[in-house]
């Protein structure tokens, strides 16, 4: 039976809703759902199923959808491998005419199934020469620590996403921006490869792989724009917690000599004393030292 791109992007998008409501309830009905669908490559990269699938095998903690999850991409990279491998066999042996003819219906439609594999070359011929070829060895080298950020997981495999390609396209648009191969170039270059391969963030990997992130964006993003939405909540946080202590230690307080400083060792401090916990619990004790600036919270 032929499966039809819409019925899969269908369950592409109730997937990723999944994912970004935190709620996997019924995922396994939709996996299912896919394990009885004839996939294709074809169908892999126009639909790019496999990211969807991977993402909800991350968020959801119910076994039997990870299992499922797992056995489905590990089918969907089969079809891939055994593709090239076919082709490989094709060009090494010549079948008889004869043993062609009498082949069941099958093999046949097997075979029609592993005729796709010739599209992942072909964009790299076609969409390749758009990026200039460098002979810099220190741009080279860049490349291909980026290709390896984008191949950290398998999910670049599954969609059919062009590592190679990407990773040239983002080296590019920093040179174009920075027009040399110094320190901030390689600081640019590093910090990309650390948010790509951070085990926490890995959204920016994914997104960057389907082209929710083109790397021309990527390119030029801030630490704090590529960081996951856990670290931005922590850093946003932190920077109100400094705000609110320098704030109290501006209003004043009452000065006392019964705290020691660890920093200069002397016993000229200020004290301020809030409520940031319930009602019914004590009262935070915020000192600054007077003689040399330290604060510290004294519980």
């Amino acid at each position: 039976m032929m499966v039809k791109e819409d019925e899969v992007l269908r369950i592409a998008k109730k997937l990723d809703k999944m994912v970004s409501k935190r709620k996997t309830d019924d995922a396994l009905d939709l996996l299912k759902e896919l394990r009885g669908m004839a996939m294709t490559l074809e169908l892999l990269q126009s639909t790019r199923i496999g990211m969807s699938v991977n993402a909800i095998r991350k968020q959801t903690s119910d076994e039997e959808v990870i299992l499922l999850a797992k056995s489905l991409i590990k089918s969907w990279k089969k079809l891939l491998d055994g593709t090239e491998e076919k082709s490989e066999e094709k060009k090494s042996l010549s079948l008889p005419t004869s043993s062609l003819a009498s082949a069941d219906s099958k093999d046949q439609s097997r075979t029609k199934k592993q005729e796709p594999p010739k599209t992942p070359t072909t964009p790299k011929i076609t969409t390749f020469p758009p990026i200039p070829v460098t002979s810099d060895s220190v741009r080279n080298k860049c490349r291909e620590m980026l290709i390896g950020a984008l191949q950290l997981d398998n999910d670049y495999i599954a969609i059919g996403a062009d590592c190679e390609h990407i990773a040239a396209q983002i080296e590019d648009c920093i040179y174009k921006e920075i027009k040399n191969t110094d320190l901030r170039y390689k600081n640019r270059v590093r910090s990309r490869i650390s948010n790509l391969k951070d085990s926490r963030n890995p959204e920016l990997r994914k997104n960057v792989l389907c082209g929710s992130i083109t790397p021309e964006q990527i390119s030029q993003m801030s630490s704090e724009e590529m960081a996951s939405k856990e670290l931005k909540e922590i850093r946003e946080a932190m920077t109100k917690e400094s705000i609110r202590e320098h704030q109290m230690a501006k209003t004043g307080g009452t000065e006392t000599d019964l705290f020691l400083c660890s920093n200069c060792k002397k016993k000229n401090c200020t004290y301020t004393q809030v409520q940031t916990r319930s009602a019914d619990e004590p009262m935070t004790t915020f000192v600054l030292c007077n003689e040399c600036g330290n604060r510290w919270k004294f519980c």
